[in-house]
C-alpha cells in the first residue's frame, strides 16, 4: 500500500526553509546537509498535512514561533553533533 504523494510533515518545509535561511547549503555538502535533516526531523514531533495552506490556517502566530523556535534548536543541535562527528573522524584518519 502506498499513501498518497500529498501527504507529507509540515516540518519538513519548516527545516528547509531554516537550513536555507541559514545558507548551511552553502556551508556543508550534500551528506552533511541529508544527515542534518534526518536528525533534526527525528527531534521534531511529526505534524502530518497533505496541503501547507491546512497549517497556515490552523496555526496560531504562538504555535508558528514555538515550532520555529523548536526547529532552530534542533539544527543548532544536530549541526553541532555533525560537526563533532566529522573532527572525530578527522582525527581518526589522521592516526597511524
Amino acid at each position: 500500500m502506498k499513501l498518497n504523494d500529498d501527504i507529507h510533515n509540515y516540518y519538513e518545509h519548516v527545516v528547509a526553509e531554516h537550513i536555507e535561511a541559514l545558507g548551511l547549503q552553502n556551508r556543508y555538502d550534500g551528506e552533511f546537509i541529508a544527515d542534518l535533516c534526518c536528525l533534526v526531523l527525528n527531534q521534531l514531533p511529526a505534524k502530518y498535512i497533505r496541503y501547507e495552506v491546512d497549517m497556515a490556517f490552523f496555526l496560531s502566530k504562538e504555535q508558528r514561533l514555538e515550532m520555529n523556535q523548536q526547529v532552530e534548536a534542533a539544527v543548532a543541535k544536530g549541526v553541532a553533533f555533525l560537526e563533532q562527528r566529522r573532527r572525530e573522524e578527522d582525527e581518526q584518519e589522521k592516526r597511524p
